[in-house]
């Protein structure tokens, strides 16, 4: 049975922020790094250190881990699928089915209506998806959504104003990139900055397979733009956004300290994977799925059987992975050293809150975990959906 919700308790302060213990969490606060690897004349791997320093990768994380709720944050959120901390620690929260957004303290977790994303036709896996704070939100103040409409997914940013009334306090919408493909299933979703302030973000095929290998479609890839939603400097082709192709649906981005970046795919009927990411990569849909071996693609670094993950959210807090299961219903941890992990991935939770769909790092080397199941596919309690709050190790 599902647990009812945990008394609040103190949330002790821990010491190693997130660039200490091994992760840059989802990328955001790391202005003017870059990343490596593109083929166009990136940089490589510890491109950047001073002269005569020697590239060492961090310590490796503990073969073992734990996880612990210390409180459920709120409470009663209706299709909760997007989630992006602003400055000072407070959440902004998309609700799928509706397209609203609201603003969840992260000291009380009392919730404040945003507004609403208007042209967000939610059917099926569709709606309003991820949401992205700017890296220049102190000055811009601008939230970034990828949401579903009548004829594509695409990604807009709105100016947010808190001190107006409620109607006014999201700004119209501006589309930044359109023309993703859309469907009733693999919408993918998922947006953020990474660590060189570029949005990346990560498509699904749209439930048409053959998009994933099409390089003129921008289904099934991750996406890598300026935040006005130009191509990026130095992607692997000048004059695209792709990044890397063949996935099948990626909900989930996240880097490590090491400017890597890392992306979880849902499989069809066999495996779920878990991606680094390199630029101008393959990684083999619907050629392949999981690890296969096969010349010309990219195997996953872990695989799981779709009952045990059907993975959407990603983060890296403590030197680990840590990746939000839906039909897994169960938080896993993957620890790294460098770029391969250190012993198998550890689950957690695994069955107490039901479906897990976002899971963001919080400063202080902690994660933030929503659930779903008002999504039309999970057994919803009194207490669903919910955000809480993880201490890990």
């Amino acid at each position: 049975m599902r647990r009812t919700p945990r008394p609040l308790l103190a949330v002790t302060a821990l010491t190693g922020l997130l660039a200490v213990a091994g992760c840059s969490g989802d990328g955001a606060g790391l202005p003017g790094r870059e990343l490596p690897g593109a083929s166009s004349g990136a940089e490589s791997p510890g491109a950047g250190r001073p002269s005569g320093a020697t590239a060492t990768e961090p310590p490796a994380a503990p073969a073992k881990g734990s996880v612990k709720v210390v409180r459920t944050l709120t409470a009663k959120l209706a299709s909760p699928w997007g989630l992006a901390a602003l400055p000072g620690g407070d959440l902004l929260v998309g609700s799928r089915d509706t397209g609203k957004i609201v603003r969840v303290s992260a000291k009380d977790g009392g919730q404040r209506e945003v507004g609403t994303v208007p042209g967000v036709a939610a059917a099926g896996e569709g709606g309003l998806l991820g949401l992205a704070v700017s890296p220049d939100y102190g000055t811009d103040h601008l939230v970034y959504a990828y949401f579903t409409t009548d004829s594509d997914n695409r990604i807009a940013r709105m100016r947010y104003d808190d001190t107006k009334p409620a109607a006014q306090r999201l700004g119209a919408p501006g589309t930044v990139f359109r023309g993703i493909p859309k469907g009733t299933v693999h919408n993918g979703g998922r947006i953020a900055f990474g660590p060189d302030r570029m949005l990346y973000a990560g498509t699904g095929e749209s439930g048409e397979k053959g998009l994933a290998q099409k390089p003129e479609s921008f289904g099934g890839k991750i996406l890598r733009m300026t935040p006005d939603g130009r191509p990026a400097p130095r992607n692997p082709r000048v004059d695209s956004v792709v990044y890397s192709s063949g996935h099948r649906n990626v909900q989930g981005l996240a880097w490590d300290a090491d400017k890597r970046l890392w992306a979880s795919e849902f499989g069809q009927d066999t495996w779920d994977e878990l991606n680094l990411v390199e630029p101008g990569g393959n990684y083999g849909w619907p050629t392949v799925e999981g690890k296969a071996g096969k010349a010309g693609f990219k195997d996953p670094v872990e695989q799981w059987r779709t009952a045990d993950a059907s993975p959407s959210g990603l983060a890296c807090a403590k030197g680990s992975l840590w990746m939000a299961g839906l039909r897994g219903e169960r938080l896993w941890r993957i620890p790294l050293r460098g770029a391969k992990p250190v012993a198998e991935p550890q689950a957690f939770l695994k069955g107490e809150y039901g479906r897990l769909r976002t899971v963001v790092a919080t400063d202080d080397g902690g994660l933030w975990l929503t659930t779903s199941n008002t999504d039309g596919r999970g057994r919803p309690g009194g207490e669903d959906d919910r955000i809480l709050r993880l201490e890990v190790s």
